[in-house]
């Protein structure tokens, strides 16, 4: 009885779970070819999409776009430090560290740039350990 009744509870928590994470919003970035976008996060969990620059060949790009506002803010003595973009369905989070890309709003994200010691963004894989 008792295998029963956990087996029960394992799946009401699960049934739970998978109610739950199908309630949360999904918002997927813009899939506009070489668009560059800067994302405001808004009340209530929703986003806006602003467009920052067009004709961006890579996600490289749009990256340095989102950095030089990202710099120009910060040069008009604005205080935050990061700044969600998205290109082509990617989203894009700038901060201190560097550029991570992710499919997601609020899911995983991967580095795309890192900042080097004298601050430029740089692959990861050009930056020694």
């Amino acid at each position: 009885m008792t295998l029963l009744r956990s087996t029960a509870l394992a799946l009401a928590a699960l049934s739970s779970a998978a109610a739950l994470a199908g309630c949360e919003q999904k918002i997927e970035a813009p899939f506009d070819k070489g668009v560059c976008w800067h994302v405001v996060p808004l009340t209530g969990g929703k986003v806006k999409f602003n467009k920052l620059s067009e004709n961006r060949p890579n996600l490289e790009s749009c990256a340095a776009s989102l950095e030089g506002m990202r710099e120009r803010f910060l040069g008009l003595g604005g205080t935050q430090e990061d700044v969600v973009g998205a290109y082509q369905g990617n989203y894009l989070f700038l901060g201190r560290a560097g550029v991570f890309t992710g499919t997601k709003l609020n899911g995983a994200r991967w580095p795309a740039l890192v900042r080097t010691n004298d601050g430029r963004l740089a692959p990861p894989s050009a930056v020694a350990q």
